[in-house]
């Protein structure tokens, strides 16, 4: 388990004998190549048991004069060059490793019948809308808006929830409560009593029982497969997540126009929950690696963002996250633009582009999958090339040619959002996950809300190819400035650690 970082440091090898170095790292933050590392990710040992000092670029050595390597992001284990690291790659399993785990597998199993309810429910909620409003472009956004209003006022505290309590059980009311919802839904359509606003208020209340679900399950994945196989156990995620984009809009389709109505799909999206719940209900509680409840404190929410805010590996993934997923919407949407007011495309032919981006983001999902470990150099690369491949399908000369441009932009938003996903688990301490996870999902959601009117408004006024070419941009933009910020506040966090050991007597020795 990771130490808090208010926790003083144990004492260690002197494995770096330079005192003012030496005085850095005792006081909880170390200087490695111009950056700042936590304490709890930098110490490790070594196969033979010495105790050695791994930095996060992945330089250091034993005190037997050996190379060892850390990885890049979160602070793991390290292992010896030449036979060590030999035995660490035959340990990794393939694409598929976690599956080794039994709970993981009831968990993902659950989870591939529930995303499929979840992407038919969301087909239907949109049709249900239309059909009752008259095709109200506007009352389709309102419901949108909705839905993620929750998460933008209080995902904070749903983060800070998963911390204080038990995650199992609280997925297993969270998904419940969700059934029901759709359970309500369905019966007022089938007996012709929906209205409106009733759709209003599902969408309200499902975005508020994900301001817990989501923080939850997603600081809940580690307890299952362990902090080895978390990135491989995430990528997995993302791949039944987009399987069942491709699929369940699409057999959606299919059903309300065989049921003759909306009704039948919320019913089913309903009957898919219990697959989750039952295999949360069947998991082995031995195996799962349960950190102590977080007990009710003031101030535990400002612990977070301040949290957050002083450890460079976390809070370069959230904001490009939040740069990134605050255009990746918008391009989701211009996707229709582009094939209706530029190719002159008709509907079925933007459900093909949508497909395209889908398979695009699997495939980027399932090449996530062979990494043992994600990096910053990643995922800077990732938000740089989502970024890129906008620009050039902006610039697409035909129809064909924008959906081939579309696959490269799908694997680059989905390397870059399994990348942030995984290097903030593996960074954060288990009693802050699931506030940290918290902040994710926030910067995640939030941003979508500001970028996709922005750019549905500039893509009015000067076309749709602009708009695309500005998502782009600032996605650039965004990932530059990132960068920026996480050196200034690990500049801040180096002055203010450095003046604490001056002002120490005796920090130094």
């Amino acid at each position: 388990m990771d130490d808090d970082a208010g926790d003083p440091p144990e004492p260690v090898a002197p494995a770096v004998q330079d005192p003012e170095a030496q005085a850095v790292r005792d006081s909880g933050l170390r200087e490695v190549a111009g950056e700042v590392q936590a304490d709890e990710t930098a110490g490790v040992r070594a196969e033979d048991g010495s105790e050695v000092r791994a930095d996060e670029i992945g330089g250091s050595r034993a005190e037997d004069g050996s190379e060892v390597r850390a990885d890049e992001i979160g602070g793991s284990r390290a292992v010896k060059s030449g036979e060590g690291r030999a035995k660490s790659v035959a340990r990794s399993g393939g694409m598929f490793r976690s599956l080794r785990n039994h709970n993981y597998r009831l968990f993902v199993s659950g989870s591939v019948v529930s995303n499929v309810g979840t992407w038919m429910q969301r087909t239907a909620q949109d049709w249900l809308v239309l059909e009752l409003t008259h095709g109200s472009s506007a009352a389709l956004g309102v419901t949108t808006a909705l839905q993620f209003l929750p998460v933008v006022l209080f995902g904070l505290w749903g983060g800070m929830l998963a911390d204080r309590y038990p995650k199992r059980p609280l997925l297993m009311t969270a998904q419940s409560l969700l059934g029901l919802l759709a359970l309500t839904m369905g019966v007022l359509t089938l007996t012709g009593h929906a209205q409106t606003w009733h759709v209003y208020v599902m969408a309200f209340m499902l975005g508020l029982v994900s301001c817990v679900e989501v923080p939850t399950r997603q600081s809940f994945v580690v307890e299952m497969v362990g902090r080895e196989d978390l990135a491989n156990a995430i990528a997995l995620n993302s791949s039944t997540f987009n399987l069942a984009r491709v699929v369940g809009p699409a057999l959606a389709g299919v059903l309300i126009y065989a049921m003759g109505g909306t009704g039948p799909i919320f019913l089913l999206n309903a009957v898919s929950f219990a697959a989750v719940i039952t295999g949360l209900f069947l998991m082995r509680s031995t195996e799962l690696r349960t950190p102590e409840p977080l007990a009710r404190a003031k101030g535990q929410l400002r612990e977070g963002l301040r949290y957050v805010w002083q450890r460079p590996e976390l809070l370069m993934p959230i904001l490009i996250v939040a740069f990134v997923a605050m255009f990746a919407t918008s391009f989701s949407m211009s996707i229709a633009l582009m094939a209706k007011q530029v190719f002159g495309q008709d509907a079925s032919s933007f459900g093909v582009a949508s497909s395209v981006f889908a398979v695009g983001a699997l495939g980027g999902a399932l090449l996530a999958a062979r990494r043992a470990r994600p990096t910053r150099r990643l995922l800077v690369i990732g938000g740089v090339g989502f970024g890129i491949a906008q620009i050039a399908a902006a610039f697409a000369p035909s129809y064909p040619a924008f959906l081939v441009l579309l696959v490269p932009a799908g694997i680059a938003m989905i390397t870059t959002n399994t990348a942030a996903n995984s290097s903030v688990q593996l960074a954060a301490s288990p009693e802050m996950r699931g506030r940290v996870m918290g902040i994710y999902v926030l910067v995640f959601t939030g941003g979508a809300p500001i970028g996709a009117p922005l750019i549905g408004w500039v893509g009015e006024l000067a076309g749709p190819r602009l708009g695309v070419m500005i998502c782009g941009v600032m996605c650039l933009v965004g990932v530059g400035l990132a960068v920026l910020l996480t050196r200034f506040a690990a500049g801040r966090t180096r002055g203010a650690v450095v003046r604490g050991v001056v002002a120490t007597p005796g920090s130094a020795r």
